[in-house]
């Protein structure tokens, strides 16, 4: 038996165990489409879905796992059964080379542009 707080962490969908645990008590995760608690247990076969912003993932659960493993084997405890990724959830995000400071005046114009909340 596995807690889904903790299934959902050790397979890499969520960065740490908290983070798992507050997002099924705050009912974005739905385990065979019913709103579980944290401790609730999953097995081999159950569909969980994560509520992400701007969009649903779908997932079914092929092995439990108990501890947090490397993203391989955590590949092969479920199955993606999600529709593919919005594109505009791909939009480029601005970046700034490591080390090169604070932006200038210039750059902060031009990053606005980028955001689309420049003049």
């Amino acid at each position: 038996m596995t807690r889904i707080d903790v299934w959902l962490w050790s397979v890499r969908l969520f960065k740490t165990r908290s983070l798992a645990t507050k997002a099924v008590t705050g009912g974005h995760v739905r385990l065979n489409g019913d709103p579980v608690k944290p401790a609730h247990a999953v097995r081999p076969g159950d569909r969980v879905t994560v509520k992400e912003p701007g969009w649903t993932r779908e997932f079914e659960v092929v092995e439990l796992l108990n501890k947090r493993v490397g993203a391989p084997i955590a590949r092969k405890a479920y199955v993606d059964r999600s529709p593919e990724r919005p594109a505009f959830l791909n939009v480029p995000v601005a970046k700034r080379d490591r080390g090169a400071g604070r932006p200038t005046k210039k750059d902060r114009r031009a990053i606005d542009r980028l955001m689309g909340s420049g003049d």
